[in-house]
């Protein structure tokens, strides 16, 4: 064997060997003890549990997360909201935390909790007949996923969205839940999605909306998503949105009279 077929092949054993303890490196090097990922996208409504938040308006809207490899997460979300529906305050924030976990390998549950701020609010506007009530929100959670498919109930822990104290009414509304059903999943590049919901409102008797009429115990809302990449991990989405009462929150001004109307909401979002 020639000098020189002896050095290629030191050279390529030399390369095979450098290749295999990368690889090897990179299999033995340990998961970070902390992720942090965010989420930001403009949309053109700002739809909570099937109600425009914004008056029909666009939204700007994002987030980021802390999650521990043990399971643990903290995180914030927010967005633009109508100041006459928050009574003087124009943006949510949302901090939530919580617990993910795996039950099987199949089946994953995420407990947690959510509070819901909003700046400014309480100084005053027409959405209700108490000018300086102060509107916030705390709910706990319980989530199950399985595959595509997931399910998560919200129980409030004290007065919903300070219904009670924003309507002028002596009961709370502490109690009230949601229950949230989805699926969503990727076929070809496209992100289909399905959402259904069931809000149960504790005390609901004593509230009577813009017309008289008592309050109903539930409402239901849906929204049926279809999206794709368009490049650099940005989310193109179309969604049908709507409710099955579309005044249940209504008072008579624009940001609630009819706040439930079956619309198509688009959005460009993306996670980094």
């Amino acid at each position: 064997m020639s000098l020189k077929s002896t050095a290629s092949l030191i050279l390529a054993a030399m390369t095979l060997s450098g290749a295999a303890l990368a690889q090897t490196a990179a299999l033995a090097a340990p998961a970070p003890d902390w992720t942090v990922t965010g989420n930001a996208g403009l949309y053109t409504d700002y739809r909570f549990r099937g109600f425009s938040q914004t008056d029909y308006g666009p939204a700007f809207q994002g987030g980021i997360d802390l999650a521990h490899k043990s399971g643990f997460y903290l995180g914030n979300w927010n967005s633009n909201v109508s100041s006459n529906l928050f009574n003087g305050a124009s943006l949510e924030i949302d901090l939530y935390g919580g617990y993910k976990g795996a039950i099987t390998d199949d089946l994953g549950f995420d407990v947690g909790l959510i509070y819901y701020y909003y700046p400014k609010s309480g100084q005053g506007s027409t959405f209700n007949t108490v000018g300086t009530a102060k509107i916030d929100n705390t709910e706990v959670y319980f989530g199950l996923t399985y595959g595509p498919v997931y399910g998560k109930l919200y129980y409030a822990v004290n007065d919903y969205f300070d219904l009670a104290k924003a309507g002028g009414v002596p009961r709370s509304t502490k109690g009230t839940t949601y229950l949230d059903l989805g699926y969503s999943q990727e076929f070809s590049g496209i992100i289909v999605g399905a959402h259904l919901g069931y809000l149960t409102l504790e005390e609901n008797r004593q509230f009577v909306d813009a017309r008289g009429r008592v309050l109903s115990k539930s409402v239901t809302d849906y929204k049926v998503s279809v999206g794709t990449d368009v490049g650099n991990g940005y989310i193109l989405t179309g969604a049908i949105v709507g409710t099955n009462k579309k005044e249940y929150f209504a008072t008579g001004t624009p940001s609630t009279e009819n706040g439930g109307k079956t619309k198509l909401v688009v959005s460009l979002s993306k996670s980094f």
